[in-house]
């Protein structure tokens, strides 16, 4: 079965679609211009043979260079396995095709899989006799599993910091990818605005397995090594705020740091556990997140989340 997290994944392409395509295919990035993006309404497909309907992920229209036109990009993210996915991605493609072939001479399909499993995922669908090729279909794809989480840590890319816990990485680099997933957060964190923050932050959490006793020291390192972010780190980590991280690091602060800076973390407590947790809430819910959504990402009830709406 899908898992709860598509929503927010799919929130995540509508709002870095250019970053997703920079990241991941940076050939078709030089061919497109992004000035004239416009996401379409859910497309409503029906395979008659399996007597099926379903919507599209993402569908979108964007001008295309080569062409000199628009052309359709449909995103679908798919993050169970499904034997006959290429199928499906084959009936997709013909269902747009012959809705839109007049309008736009150029459909791209596009699957990005987030399975926790490592395989080589179909992207093919053929049809052949002797000496004679009926068929030929193939898709893009992204298999994050097979993507090493290390070509990434350099990149200021919003989608790689967000769907580095998703990369291929062994148990014994789990801490060094969180560490460095929360370095990259702060280099976004000086060109993108909260709520994109909160975007990126929300769908990172998903992946990443809670670790207290880590998470404590790895805060504790970029307190010392980021002291001017401890406010902005403390507002924009529900998680942390909720295991009482606060006082963990008031404690390690004070053996080692500037009064000056304990001063900054103590300032942002205050600030950060209601301010900060109502701000991300304000800014989650502007993004299209259902109140349902939220309190499961912040973990509060949601009669609290409507009330702070």
């Amino acid at each position: 079965m899908p898992l709860p997290h598509d929503e927010a994944f799919k929130k995540l392409l509508e709002t870095f679609f250019q970053e997703f395509i920079e990241l991941f295919f940076p050939e078709l990035d030089s061919m497109l211009d992004y000035s004239e993006t416009r996401f379409l309404m859910q497309e409503l497909l029906v395979d008659i043979v399996g007597e099926e309907a379903r919507e599209l992920d993402l569908l979108l229209e964007i001008r295309y260079k080569g062409l000199d036109g628009y052309i359709l990009i449909h995103l679908e993210p798919q993050s169970y396995r499904d034997s006959r996915f290429h199928e499906r991605m084959f009936i997709y493609f013909s269902r747009l095709f012959e809705r839109y072939r007049k309008e736009h001479k150029l459909i791209i399909p596009i699957a990005i899989f987030t399975s926790d499993e490592i395989r080589e995922e179909q992207d093919t669908l053929e049809m052949v006799i002797p000496e004679h090729q009926i068929l030929r279909f193939q898709f893009l794809k992204v298999e994050l599993r097979k993507q090493n989480w290390r070509r990434f840590i350099d990149s200021d890319n919003a989608v790689a910091a967000a769907l580095l816990a998703k990369m291929g990485y062994t148990t014994r680099e789990a801490r060094d990818v969180r560490r460095e997933f929360l370095r990259m957060f702060m280099k976004l964190k000086t060109r993108l605005d909260q709520g994109r923050l909160a975007l990126v932050m929300s769908v990172a959490d998903l992946y990443f397995q809670p670790d207290r006793a880590q998470d404590e020291e790895i805060i504790k390192e970029l307190m010392i090594q980021y002291p001017e972010e401890g406010e902005a780190i403390m507002e924009l980590m529900p998680a942390w705020k909720r295991w009482g991280y606060e006082e963990g690091i008031a404690e390690g602060i004070e053996q080692g740091i500037e009064k000056g800076i304990e001063q900054g973390i103590e300032r942002g407590i205050e600030q950060g556990v209601e301010k900060g947790q109502a701000e991300i809430i304000r800014k989650l819910l502007l993004h299209g997140f259902t109140p349902e959504e939220v309190s499961k990402a912040v973990e509060l009830p949601v009669e609290k989340i409507k009330k702070l709406m």
